[in-house]
């Protein structure tokens, strides 16, 4: 069954106090839900976008490391969901309650696997 990332964004000046014991009772909740309808594969937030640190290849082949996120932006990532569903209509309907639970917009994409380097085309883990 496909699996998709459901994450959700929040402004660069967000405020982790301003989160109540109430909001995250909720989104507790919804993850409840997520777990009992056996969707949810993985959740977790992340860490303010300052925090960030990007890596880029430079031309030369030497990886240049710089603090950050890797573009610029007024909002950034803060948490996100694993989910495995049927299609992404019904992520998208996971994802719905996840923007109205974190009041936050958010993005939903479908998860790609390769064959791990050890394994060859068409073997399965």
């Amino acid at each position: 069954m496909p699996q998709y990332l459901v994450c959700n964004y929040l402004p660069d000046d967000f405020d982790p106090s301003t989160v109540t014991e109430a909001m995250m009772e909720e989104i507790h909740a919804l993850n409840r839900e997520m777990i009992a309808a056996g969707v949810r594969k993985f959740a977790c937030g992340i860490s303010p976008a300052a925090n960030a640190k990007t890596v880029r290849k430079q031309p030369d082949g030497k990886v240049l490391v710089t603090d950050g996120p890797y573009i610029e932006t007024k909002e950034h990532m803060g948490g996100f969901w694993i989910l495995e569903a049927a299609n992404m209509d019904e992520a998208l309907a996971w994802a719905r309650k996840g923007a109205i639970t974190c009041d936050a917009a958010g993005e939903v994409r479908e998860l790609l696997f390769f064959p791990a380097p050890e394994q060859g085309p068409g073997e399965s883990k």
